[in-house]
Parts: structure tokens; C-alpha cells; sequence
């Protein structure tokens, strides 16, 4: 399986059409403790040693980062005051960090969206987003499996039909994704449909913690990089995507609503090892690094 390590990142809370200004000092986490019972929603601390959590606060917080976002502005006061309240602090190492959202209700994917990664294949550039989905794991298995870097984006506020222009309204942040695929499954097997390929168990490790938007200083031009066992394997950035995030989200919102939780990936650059020549596969005991400027990196581990 590919297990998912320890990343580099801060989770700021992103606010835009909120009351409040967001502060560098709210920095939003998921979490669980062998004392507590499930996940919970607590807030970096100041110093950076630990964790606050919003429970003991507030009787009745939010226990997931997605009932957070659900509940808006109400979640974000809360979250407000607690931050003046001195808290006691849980230390990292009496903590285990989740991802944002555990189970997304959907995973959209977007194929062929760098122009070096159509280059790598000699194929034209898509004229209109090529969509799919995956179901949501963690950690992974099988054969002729690759790897793919990718920029996430976190659904904050439900939409339809939304303007590009609007779209920045209806993100909660961004996070780095390993978007794993059986590439046997995905081009030769199950009619060539991609869903089984790339949705294998554990098929989709991605950061603990995410960066919310409003901090991002320029999603469209983010370096982005992934490293198998050390070595350089994608080097790119997000400005070579034919279809940028805002076009993304006014696309799939024409066809299904957007709930908060939803994460759309926005697709990988050239490097994947199946157009390599000779085309190269994870195996047993191989480090996959997948990091994006701005966000930090993870670091998974094929078992």
C-alpha cells in the first residue's frame, strides 16, 4: 500500500465573502487523539507545538473540517474567539493529523490538462476539460502503477452554474495530491474506461492539511514537482494548464452542483513514468515526494 507521511503545510482559514478578515494566525486542522473520541476540528497554535482543540471551547463545534465549511460563517466566529481564549495545547506527538476531507462525496478529475503533459504524448490540447471521477482512499496496489502530481482544490460553498469569475467564492483552499493510477486497468482493461484505474483502494494520498486560498499569491503560476526515490521524475507549473482552476469549477458546475468537500484535481504535468521511454512503474519499496510551491509536500511510501 502507499502510505501517507508526515507534509510541510499550513492551513490557513480562507474567508472571502465572510464577515471577518482572514489572520495568519488561524491555521484550521483535522485531527484525532487516542482521548478523544473520532475526528476533530482544532486550530494551529500561534508557536506552532501543537494543537487547539475547538471542543474544549466550544460544547458543540463542528467535528469534521467539512461540517466547518458547511456551517460558514457561524463555524468561523467560533473559531474567531477561540483563538483569544489560550486554550490548552496538544502537542503534535499526542496527535495524528487527517487529511481535510476524509471522504469526499466527489473526487472530479480533469485528464490531459498541461500542455507538456500533451506534448509528452503527442496529442492535440483538448479544446473542452476532459472529466472523470475516482472514489476516494488513501493509501494503494497492483501492477503497472504511475504517479502524478497534482494541484487540488477544495469545494467550500455550494454552487451551480457558476461564473468563472465567481468561482474563487466557492473554493476553501488548495492542497497538494498524488493522483495514482493502474495504468493497465486505465488503457487496456475494463474497455478502456479510466474509473477502475484509478480507483483502486488507497489510490488517492493527498496533503493533511490544506492552504486556503485566500493566501495562495498566484494559484496560475505555482511551481509543482514530484520525486521518485530522489530523483526529479515532473518539474512544471501550474501555468501550463490549458484549463486554469476558475474555468474548471464554471465547467463542472454547469453539469453538477458543487458541494462543500467536493475536490477537483486539476490534472498532472509531463514526467509520468507510462509515456517514458521505456515506460517506468512504482514498485515495492519506492518514495513518491509530490510537492507544490506554496503548499508543502507529501511523501508516500510504496509497501
Amino acid at each position: 500500500m502507499l502510505v501517507c507521511g508526515r507534509r510541510l503545510l499550513t492551513a490557513l482559514l480562507q474567508a472571502q465573502r465572510w464577515t471577518f478578515q482572514p489572520s495568519r494566525d488561524m491555521r484550521l486542522v483535522q485531527f484525532q487523539a487516542p482521548h478523544l473520541t473520532g475526528p476533530h476540528v482544532g486550530l494551529e497554535s500561534g508557536n506552532g507545538e501543537g494543537v487547539m482543540n475547538l471542543s474544549a471551547f466550544d460544547p458543540t463545534p463542528p467535528k469534521t473540517v467539512l461540517e466547518f465549511l458547511e456551517q460558514g460563517e457561524a463555524a468561523v466566529s467560533v473559531a474567531r474567539r477561540a483563538l483569544t481564549a489560550q486554550l490548552p495545547v496538544l502537542p503534535w506527538s499526542e496527535v495524528t493529523i487527517l487529511a481535510p476531507v476524509t471522504q469526499p462525496d466527489r473526487v472530479v478529475c480533469v485528464g490531459m490538462n498541461y500542455m507538456d503533459h500533451c506534448r509528452q504524448q503527442n496529442v492535440p490540447v483538448p479544446k473542452e476539460p476532459i472529466i472523470f471521477s475516482k472514489f476516494s482512499g488513501f493509501i494503494m496496489g497492483d501492477r503497472e502503477v504511475d504517479w502524478e502530481v497534482e494541484l487540488a482544490v477544495i469545494i467550500g460553498k455550494k454552487g451551480k452554474h457558476i461564473k468563472a469569475t465567481d468561482t474563487m467564492a466557492h473554493v476553501a483552499g488548495f492542497t497538494v495530491a498524488h493522483d495514482v493510477s493502474a495504468r493497465d486497468w486505465q488503457m487496456t482493461r475494463n474497455g478502456k474506461q479510466w474509473l477502475l484505474g484509478k480507483t483502486f483502494d488507497t489510490f488517492f494520498p493527498r496533503a493533511l492539511i490544506p492552504e486556503w486560498c485566500f493566501y495562495i499569491s498566484d494559484p496560475p503560476n505555482l511551481k509543482i514537482c514530484c520525486h521518485g526515490n530522489g530523483e526529479v521524475v515532473q518539474s512544471s507549473s501550474t501555468n501550463q494548464m490549458v484549463f486554469k482552476t476558475e474555468e474548471l469549477i464554471a465547467w463542472v458546475s454547469r453539469f453538477v452542483t458543487v458541494c462543500p468537500g467536493d475536490i477537483i484535481l486539476t490534472g498532472t504535468p509531463a514526467g509520468v513514468g507510462v509515456f517514458r521511454k521505456p515506460p517506468l512503474f512504482l514498485k515495492k519499496g519506492d518514495e513518491v515526494q509530490c510537492e507544490t510551491e506554496e503548499l508543502g509536500v507529501i511523501i508516500n511510501k510504496v509497501v
